[in-house]
């Protein structure tokens, strides 16, 4: 029946919405820092990177679904708003997903 169309303000939204998430997902974990300036790529690969434990040693990584529960657990435990808290939940299942 109707199409939507997505118009500039709404890239812009989603735009501003995914440097939120960023910035909400960089305020839970201690000493992590993004170069890259933001972007719609940005938060999946941090998410990719802390599931598959890349930023541990070879030897003391831990698999993907133990890595999963404790950083939905942290998220879960943060300060953060619930709606925050549910998009970076969902972010870390459409990763987990992918893997």
């Amino acid at each position: 029946m109707y199409k939507l169309v997505m118009d500039g303000r709404d890239t812009m939204k989603e735009n501003v919405r995914q440097e939120e998430l960023l910035v909400a997902y960089l305020s839970i974990w201690n000493n992590r820092k993004v170069n890259d300036g933001g972007g719609r790529e940005v938060l999946p690969e941090l998410i990719r990177r802390e599931l598959l434990d890349e930023n541990a040693h070879p030897r003391a990584r831990k698999p993907v679904l133990e890595k999963f529960y404790l950083s939905i657990k942290r998220v879960m435990e943060s300060s953060l708003s619930e709606e925050m808290k549910n998009e970076i939940v969902m972010a870390y299942i459409t990763e987990l997903e992918r893997l």
